[in-house]
């Protein structure tokens, strides 16, 4: 980023991956310290200045950071480890440490998983408004019925939050095709059907995909 200011929305946007509206309500809630006083909406910013979100200053000049990774069954997606379930950050590099999870897979799934320091880019590629698909390889229990997959398809499941609906094709695996990305989704939306997802394998988000990427290793992607 350059020296010319910018407004404190937009560039809270930027970096913490929310949208622009949400950056208002951070700032109309006292919650954004520039120089030690808390901001107003509508003030601009530049690189002289600090800016702060939960005593945290927010960096101006940040070398940005994008990672696809391999994710294997049985590690979590936060920074510290969960019971006995390690972190995904213990097979990255230190360096990397810094970056965060683009959405989640939960600890039973493998697969896919980007990871960046860009919060723009984090928001693009999760929020519902830009249907961005995902693309997981799933294997049941139990052969899933014509009817549950048609009932899946074309009219969508009733969850606790609300209805679920994702394309499936049937091939060597349940490929399901999701542009939403709610927890456990997929998981839950069988569940009610009563099917257990034995395998859950993400291989594709939005124009990323998987490849040949070994379980456990990562590649540096361009945004």
């Amino acid at each position: 980023m350059d020296n010319q200011s910018i407004r404190l929305n937009k560039f809270l946007a930027e970096r913490l991956g929310v949208s622009r509206r949400e950056a208002d309500e951070l700032i109309a809630d006292g919650k954004i310290i520039i120089d030690g006083k808390t901001a107003v909406t509508g003030v601009k910013v530049d690189k002289n200045n600090e800016v702060c979100y939960n005593k945290k200053i927010v960096p101006f000049d940040t070398e940005f950071l994008y990672l696809a990774f391999n994710k294997p069954v049985g590690y979590v997606c936060s920074r510290h480890a969960q019971g006995s379930a390690p972190t995904i950050y213990k097979l990255l590099p230190k360096k990397y440490y810094q970056l965060k999870t683009v959405g989640r897979l939960d600890k039973d799934s493998s697969g896919l998983i980007l990871l960046t320091n860009d919060g723009n880019f984090a928001f693009q590629m999760t929020h519902p408004k830009f249907r961005k698909t995902k693309i997981y390889e799933v294997d049941l229990d139990k052969p899933l019925q014509p009817l549950h997959q048609q009932m899946i398809s074309e009219f969508g499941v009733m969850l606790d939050d609300g209805p679920s609906q994702f394309k499936i094709i049937k091939d060597e695996h349940y490929t399901v095709f999701l542009t939403e990305g709610r927890n456990r989704q997929i998981r839950r939306t069988f569940a009610a059907l009563g099917y257990k997802v034995t395998r859950l394998h993400r291989t594709h988000f939005g124009k990323y995909e998987l490849g040949d990427l070994s379980t456990g290793k990562y590649v540096i992607i361009e945004p």
